[in-house]
């Protein structure tokens, strides 16, 4: 019997916490959070139209970057002066950089060897 009283007091502090929850991501006390990463914009296969949908990225950066493609962290846009540092705080939780399918990961050059040429 206490294993019973203990399960409907269980679901109602777990119903209770679910509605106070919701409550809160509705904006009832602290900001709703993040998008999941599938909501997130993919630098390496974004149409022009989904970049242009972040704020600051016009049909120009747009271009600039599926000209840049492919990337393999999203701080690239910054490292190769794609956007300014201010543009790419306010879009960083916006994108992401998926690796492309088929690119083999190249190990970084052992001491005393020359870096491989890179491709432009």
């Amino acid at each position: 019997m206490r294993f019973k009283t203990f399960l409907v007091a269980a679901a109602l502090v777990f119903g209770a916490v679910g509605a106070v929850g919701g409550a809160f991501a509705q904006g009832a006390g602290r900001p709703a959070p993040a998008a999941p990463a599938s909501g997130l914009i993919d630098l390496n296969s974004a149409s022009r139209d989904d970049l242009m949908s972040l704020d600051g990225i016009g049909e120009v950066r747009a271009n600039a970057i599926i000209r840049a493609r492919p990337f393999k962290a999203k701080t690239e846009l910054v490292e190769r002066r794609l956007i300014p540092e201010s543009l790419y705080e306010k879009i960083s939780d916006k994108v992401m950089a998926r690796p492309v399918p088929g690119q083999p990961a190249q190990p970084p050059p052992r001491p005393g060897q020359p870096a491989p040429p890179k491709r432009s």
